[in-house]
């Protein structure tokens, strides 16, 4: 039987391995998802669908100072046939672009030069949702970047009081979005609750809360497994004063990055065996 000495080394010699196995993990993620002159300012947007989301994709220079004079740039998406936008010898090529984003998908020709590649893709679809992969060649250098584009749909809540209850409305939410209220001490409320669903598969929400205190500030916490919105309202004598942020989920890791943490959590365990 093992003593309390040989337990607690064994289970600190445990945690140091699987920390040393995140780091590693994490230091992998970084050098793969892009190169040492290309950066994103987001690398896991969420698009607003019918709304424009921008990719971000910038060519860190190593001059400041010094003009672009020749730059291609490339956009593709992963499983698709053809380009999402191509740009070389100075103007779009449109010959081999992928239908699905035929006028959807700009540039910003002006800022090419500054290393600006970034994507504007507008009218976001459903079926946007993919690996994207912008690449650069420039005489200032180049190399490329993954974004993940998710794909969800959004909108403020707007907020009446009428005969003591305060009524929240939101008219585009996808996926499934969960409702929550809670008082000025966190606490869960109970409320009535409706979603509505129609054909292109985007849900509407209709919720009610009753009774209310005037000057009570009231949390209404809307949200999926993307994007959370929450706002908080304040019934006062003639209207209701409402603040609303959104907070944005990263990226799920890539089955290629848990099969890269299971081989290392493999590795650990056979060598204290």
């Amino acid at each position: 039987m093992a003593s309390l000495g040989q337990i607690v080394f064994w289970s600190m010699t445990i945690l140091i391995i699987l920390f040393s196995a995140i780091i590693i993990l994490v230091l992998a993620l970084t050098f793969t998802r892009q190169s040492p002159e290309v950066t994103s300012f987001n690398i896991s947007p969420v698009g607003n669908i019918s709304q424009d989301v921008l990719l971000s994709c910038i060519l860190l220079q190593k001059n400041d100072q010094e003009q672009i004079t020749r730059v291609s740039v490339t956009w593709e998406k992963k499983g698709q046939q053809g380009f999402v936008y191509q740009y070389k010898n100075g103007h779009p090529e449109f010959s081999d672009q992928n239908e699905a984003f035929q006028g959807r998908a700009e540039l910003f020709p002006s800022l090419l030069a500054e290393g600006n590649a970034s994507l504007l893709l507008r009218n976001v679809r459903m079926t946007d949702e993919g690996l994207y992969t912008c690449s650069i060649d420039s005489s200032n250098g180049g190399g490329k970047i993954n974004i993940q584009l998710r794909a969800a749909a959004y909108t403020t809540p707007t907020f009446t009081f009428s005969e003591g209850t305060l009524d929240a409305q939101a008219s585009r939410w996808f996926p499934e979005p969960n409702v929550t209220w809670y008082n000025h001490v966190h606490k869960v409320l109970e409320a009535r609750t409706s979603l509505f669903q129609n054909s292109a598969g985007i849900f509407s929400v209709a919720s009610m809360l009753q009774p209310i205190n005037r000057s009570e500030v009231y949390t209404f916490q809307i949200g999926n497994k993307l994007v959370t919105a929450v706002s908080q309202a304040k019934v006062g004598d003639f209207d209701v004063s409402v603040r609303t942020y959104y907070t944005f989920s990263t990226a799920s890791p890539s089955p290629a990055s848990t099969s890269l943490l299971i081989l290392i959590l493999i590795y650990c365990i056979c060598c204290l065996i």
